[in-house]
């Protein structure tokens, strides 16, 4: 059952509040599935949990604006009914970077109006997954990026490595441009999207070897990945060493 979002929580649920930031190596390694998943297991623990997407790419016209599906599948994962200008700050139609896409329509993505937008979702849940666009460091405008913005937010990250040839590489670049933000990475998921990467099990030993934070899952390929049997897959990050 969801809960009733309240913008009139007190600081100190605010302060109990905990926010993990989902990147990805790449687009299109999972970074959605995984949120979603998260939602779900905090769900599952008996938390009130509540998905942002800051900035979504690539949407339909609906009913009442643009719909992106990432967007809707994070808002249905958790459990809290919130007002999507609050999920989602900003959503452009066509699927190109954020920055040229906020270009097209006449908007700046402004940093400070996400961060608030996710301080209203902290006030009304124990934890707030917010699931970045793109890589890590993609830009939002003309001087910040994806990494500022979890930088901004002062959020420990989840990287979601999507396993296939290159990811090693990826994956370590990533993580580097974490610790040089600041930031902590809370942990990481490998998630197969390639099934004929050979010596997949090598390549995630090789990360596990090298990544200064704790692998939360190894998520087999699927064609049709259901959050809810990824959710039972996953160590969830400890919440008491979060921001």
């Amino acid at each position: 059952m969801n809960s009733t979002f309240n913008t009139q929580h007190s600081t100190l649920t605010r302060q109990k509040s905990r926010g993990y930031f989902v990147t990805g190596t790449d687009t299109g390694v999972g970074k959605t599935l995984i949120a979603c998943a998260l939602l779900q297991a905090f769900v599952a623990q008996g938390l009130v949990a509540v998905g942002m997407k800051p900035v979504a790419c690539g949407a339909e016209p609906g009913g009442s604006g643009l719909i992106n599906d990432d967007v809707e599948r994070l808002i249905a994962a958790g459990n809290v009914s919130a007002p999507r200008e609050h999920v989602n700050p900003y959503c452009f139609a066509p699927p190109i970077a954020p920055h040229l896409a906020a270009e097209q329509a006449g908007v700046t993505i402004d940093l400070t109006h996400i961060a608030q937008s996710y301080e209203r979702l902290a006030a009304a849940a124990d934890v707030v997954v917010v699931e970045g666009v793109g890589g890590f460091c993609v830009p939002l405008n003309h001087s910040a990026d994806s990494a500022e913005l979890a930088q901004y937010l002062g959020l420990p990250v989840i990287l979601v490595v999507g396993m296939r040839l290159g990811c090693l590489n990826h994956a370590l670049l990533t993580a580097h441009a974490i610790r040089a933000r600041g930031l902590r990475l809370a942990g990481w998921i490998a998630n197969r999207i390639d099934p004929a990467m050979a010596v997949a099990g090598g390549n995630v030993a090789a990360l596990a070897e090298r990544l200064a934070g704790p692998l939360l899952g190894v998520i087999e390929f699927a064609t049709a990945p259901d959050p809810k049997r990824v959710a039972v897959q996953l160590a969830l990050p400890n919440l008491a060493k979060s921001s």
